[in-house]
Parts: structure tokens; sequence; C-alpha cells
């Protein structure tokens, strides 16, 4: 048979089943954790603007933590009242994590980017804060060095999407961790500042050669000739668009926030592994099927399974200490390994 008439396949993969995995890990990682005082955790979720998917992921959220032993305390607060709220929820011993849903100031990012430094570093589930973003793009795993044993929270969707391309063994686990996208070539379009430009720093860090694109152009984000640098450096690559970028990707990663944008099927290599993270279809379903060996249609229950691991992790992090008050450093790293990698 010549080779044009094999019938393409494409292997559609949902969100649910990588999802299953991880809350799997996260219901057991907290028992570990917890140890003989097993108390529900509480996870309180700040809503201030009517949109419609953010009330979506909101009662997704909410049906998640409730099967998975974690309470969701939902507010519906006042965007002008926003900061103390947070300010009250950092102070109240009862709550475990913090999750603001964004915009809250629409076309304001500073008034946004002021309420993510207002999450306590302690209970930022979403790894929005200084720090965490910080050590997300520096490539700095741990917010203790060199004792190493509290993992810096990153940022639920480009986790998410991490822990997808380890699903679909894009990462590749014979090289050492940190290394493990090198060789691959990845295309993300969109580069805001919660999702985009974190999950190309990720992907970057991890080895890959990413090529960030959004309505101002194209941006390389990698760690040098042969991953040589510690962490990832970003350079302009002047003229290019989706023609030239697209093209050469092993995998495409689209998360345009438009009803009517689809990615152009015609550019996408056979073969390529797409995965869309928008709220919209940013891919044309049918012809995407005749082009991708892989498509993953949707993330978000695996970001709401991220979250909740995010949470566990905030809880692995909280200081171990003895009876006397002095640093359990044992119990400390007992509850750090409890994680498995990554």
């Amino acid at each position: 048979m010549a080779s044009q008439d094999v019938p393409k396949t494409c292997k559609v993969i949902l969100a649910d089943n990588i999802a299953k995995n991880l809350l799997a890990e996260v219901t057991e990682t907290l028992k570990t954790i917890q140890q003989d005082v097993p108390s529900r955790p509480t996870l309180v979720a700040f809503l201030a603007n009517d949109d419609p998917a953010a009330m979506k992921y909101a009662e997704w959220s909410k049906k998640t933590c409730e099967e998975n032993g974690v309470n969701f305390d939902l507010r519906q607060v006042d965007k002008n009242t926003m900061e103390e709220d947070v300010m009250s929820a950092n102070e109240d011993s009862g709550v475990d994590g913090i999750l603001v849903y964004y915009p809250i100031f629409p076309g304001n990012q500073a008034q946004d980017k002021y309420i993510q430094e207002t999450v306590s570093l302690q209970k930022d589930v979403e790894g929005l804060c200084h720090k965490h973003i910080y050590n997300m793009y520096h490539n700095v795993r741990f917010l203790d060095p060199p004792h190493n044993l509290k993992k810096s929270i990153l940022p639920c969707t480009p986790l998410a999407v991490v822990k997808i391309l380890e699903y679909l063994h894009i990462y590749n686990s014979i090289l050492p961790p940190g290394n493990r996208l090198f060789g691959k070539t990845i295309t993300v379009i969109n580069r805001s500042e919660v999702n985009g430009r974190p999950m190309a720093a990720l992907l970057a860090n991890d080895g890959a050669t990413v090529y960030s694109v959004d309505i101002t152009g194209v941006q390389v984000f990698t760690r040098g000739q042969g991953i040589k640098q510690p962490r990832h450096q970003v350079q302009d690559k002047e003229g290019w668009g989706l023609e030239q970028c697209v093209p050469i990707s092993d995998v495409i990663i689209s998360g345009v926030p438009s009803e009517n944008y689809k990615v152009p099927t015609e550019l996408i290599r056979d073969g390529a592994v797409c995965i869309n993270f928008a709220s919209y279809r940013n891919f044309d379903g049918p012809a995407i099927k005749e082009k991708a060996s892989i498509y993953v249609p949707s993330v978000g229950k695996v970001t709401i399974a991220v979250l909740l691991r995010n949470l566990v992790r905030l809880i692995a992090n909280r200081p171990s200490t003895k009876p006397d008050g002095s640093t359990d450093e044992a119990q400390a790293k007992a509850k750090s390994e409890a994680f498995a990698e990554g």
C-alpha cells in the first residue's frame, strides 16, 4: 500500500484519565504526611468577576475537592475588598490554601499582580507570588536550599501541561530530571503572565526549544546550544510567525481565549502532539485528527488535580516540630519524600 493511502490514526486523550492518576497520588500523599492526625484540608477560593469560565472551573474544583477529602470554600467577594479578604484568609489557621480567580480588575494587570503578592507564600496554591515565580523562572526547584526539603509551588495550568506531557511519554525518562525534553521542539501559542510565559519557561528549563507566540510576535526559550545554561534564555525571533515555528514543532500547545481562533491545521506536521488549554477549542477537531498523532482537547480537570497536588505540597512544606519546639528534620524529610518525583 502506498504511504499516502495509509489511514491516519489520532489518539484523543481525555483529561479525566490523566487526572485520576494525579488524584490517587494526592490522596495517598495526604495520608502519609498527615500521619496520625488526619483532617480535611481547606482550600479557599475567591471569585470577584462574572466570568462563566471561572465559575465552571470553580464548580469542577468544588466537586473534585469534595470527592478527594478537601473542603472547598468558594467566597464571592467585591473586588474592592479583595485585599482585606485575602489578608484575613492568610491569618486564618483553618485555611490551608488560597486560590484567586483572575482577572479581578480587567485591563489592569498591575492591580491583579498586587493581589497575587498579597497571598501568603505558605498558602499560595497557584504558585503566583514572587518567590515561587522567581524560583520557576530561575530554575530553582526548592524553597530551602541547601536542605532541599520544601519544593517550590508551580502555576497550576503550566504544571498540568507538564504532567500531561509526562503521561504521554514526551518526557524522556532515560535522561536526568531537568533535561528530559532535550531534543524536543514545542510551540506555545499564548504568552500571558499566568499561563503562557510560565509554561514556555518550564518546558525550556526541562530542555526543550520552545517557541512562544502571541500577537506581538515570536520568542524562543532555550537553555542554549546543548542545554548548557542552568536556566532558560529568551530571544526575539524577528519576522517569525506561526508559519515558521508550527511546522517544525513536535508539540503544539494553544491557549488563545477566543471562540473564533483556530490553529491553522495545514501548518501542523504529520504526527505532532496537539494540546488545547484554552476554554475554547483552538484546534479544528475533525481536521486535527487527520494530522496529529495525539490530541488533548482540554486540560481543565488535570489543572484541578494539580491544584490539589499543590495544596498537599503546601501542607508538606509546613515546619515539622518536636514537642520541645525544635525542628524535626526526620519528619520534614519523610514529608518531602512522600511525593512522587516532579
